[in-house]
């Protein structure tokens, strides 16, 4: 299911919930505030039937002109009736000719009552009031009642419900299409990155080219520097292959000179001699191949690894006697592979050993976002006209020193591979300083 898809239907089901709470809200409201106004007006009715009535010891008189016209007309759904303790009708209005009509409450007086009620499936809202009545002869106790049909009123709130849902239907439809329209403008760079994948992929253009929101810029910034490093190692690759078929036809010659030569003893010597060799170059090439650099999704102690460097060092060197200091911040990481930050803090450590007298100084540190290392020590030193020839594969300052000469050039390969920088200069403590900034 696609991201779109699962946005809107999830929006759908909101708003779905949304407006089938709203409307029960809306319409609860709208039913309690219609039986609340229809309650006032046969409460205002109820008092007017009790002001004009006149009572007397034997019977009620009404005028003869009833107060409300649907009062006297027969079958208008609105019936008042006048009711003594026996629950005898001793008036009631015209309009209950012919209908059906709920039978009166009986109340003490000063009691009032509003009440839901059924007569011959026809429902009713009932409002009583019960009185005592003052006559010459004492009291007269009476109970007047004002009763309506609910069919009127029903209809009214179909019609309410009926306008209701058409306008939330109408506004959900125009909410789900402004969301649909705002999800396709708000999800088109993810369409866009998808299309210059496409075109990636078949060839047409070699990275991510336009700019993002910063949502997704971090991780269009993050497919280009896979590509980038996929293609450099695919030019590692083939540049380790072409080298080292080139390295190896001198080899070969002189291993096919050699056989045919007459001195045997001469022979063996010298295909030895080239096997060698041979193997010499076939393992500098594949670890010219194996130097690039991985860094995404990968995250380094980096103390803990320089700790390892620096104890498995002073082992090796433990006749040297050399004093090491070590400033490190605290949660220090390098992202990448922790093989490749083996070599970049080993090959260096392995020359401040070698060639440092009595000290060696480490700092390590981030600033602006980049790990900067510092390796000093106090040995002789780099020339500075040497430092390029030293960055070269298999090119050594001394060649008397035991080495193969590839320690920096790999250190700078890396380095390259993250986008960082490597110098060389001159340390406090006399010596040389290799600067790597990752």
């Amino acid at each position: 299911m696609s991201l779109n898809t699962r946005i809107i239907l999830s929006a759908t089901l909101v708003l779905v919930i949304f407006i089938t709470l709203t409307a029960a809200a809306l319409e609860r409201a709208f039913v309690s505030s219609a039986e609340t106004a229809l309650r006032d007006k046969l409460t205002s009715q109820l008092y007017a039937l009790m002001a004009a009535a006149e009572v007397d010891e034997a019977s009620v008189i009404m005028p003869s002109n009833e107060l409300d016209a649907l009062l006297g007309l027969p079958s208008s759904g609105v019936i008042a009736m006048i009711a003594d303790h026996q629950g005898d009708i001793v008036w009631q209005s015209s309009s209950a000719l012919g209908a059906a009509q709920p039978k009166p409450l009986l109340l003490d007086s000063g009691e009032k009552q509003f009440i839901k009620t059924t007569v011959s499936g026809n429902d009713y809202y009932q409002l009583a009031y019960g009185i005592n009545w003052s006559t010459d002869s004492g009291g007269r106790k009476l109970s007047f009642n004002i009763a309506t049909d609910l069919a009127s009123f029903n209809k009214q709130i179909a019609r309410f419900r009926q306008t209701l849902w058409s306008w939330l239907l109408a506004m959900a439809a125009l909410l789900l299409l402004s969301q649909a329209l705002i999800l396709r403008w708000g999800l088109s760079p993810l369409r866009r990155v998808g299309r210059e994948l496409n075109r990636i992929e078949t060839g047409e253009q070699e990275q991510i080219k336009q700019h993002y929101p910063q949502e997704i810029e971090r991780l269009t910034e993050n497919i280009n520097l896979l590509l980038q490093q996929e293609r450099e190692q695919k030019t590692r690759y083939r540049n380790a292959l072409g080298d080292l078929a080139h390295s190896l036809k001198t080899p070969v010659a002189v291993m096919q000179s050699h056989l045919q030569s007459a001195d045997k003893d001469a022979c063996d010597d010298g295909m030895q001699q080239q096997l060698a060799r041979m193997n010499e170059i076939v393992e500098y090439q594949l670890q010219r191949a194996a130097a690039g650099s991985a860094s995404i999704g990968k995250s380094v102690d980096v103390n803990a690894v320089l700790q390892r460097m620096t104890g498995a060092l002073q082992k090796v060197y433990a006749g040297k006697e050399i004093t090491l200091q070590i400033d490190a911040e605290d949660k220090l990481h390098f992202r990448g592979d922790e093989g490749d930050l083996m070599e970049l803090l080993g090959n260096p450590l392995d020359n401040a050993f070698k060639w440092a007298k009595r000290q060696i100084a480490l700092k390590l540190y981030r600033r602006d976002g980049k790990l900067h290392i510092h390796i000093a020590d106090d040995g002789p030193g780099i020339a500075p006209e040497q430092i390029e020839l030293l960055l070269q594969r298999g090119k050594r300052a001394d060649e008397n020193t035991p080495g193969h000469g590839i320690g920096l050039s790999i250190v700078k390969s890396i380095v390259d591979a993250c986008n960082g920088e490597l110098k060389i200069q001159r340390s406090q403590l006399g010596g040389a300083e290799i600067v790597l900034v990752l």
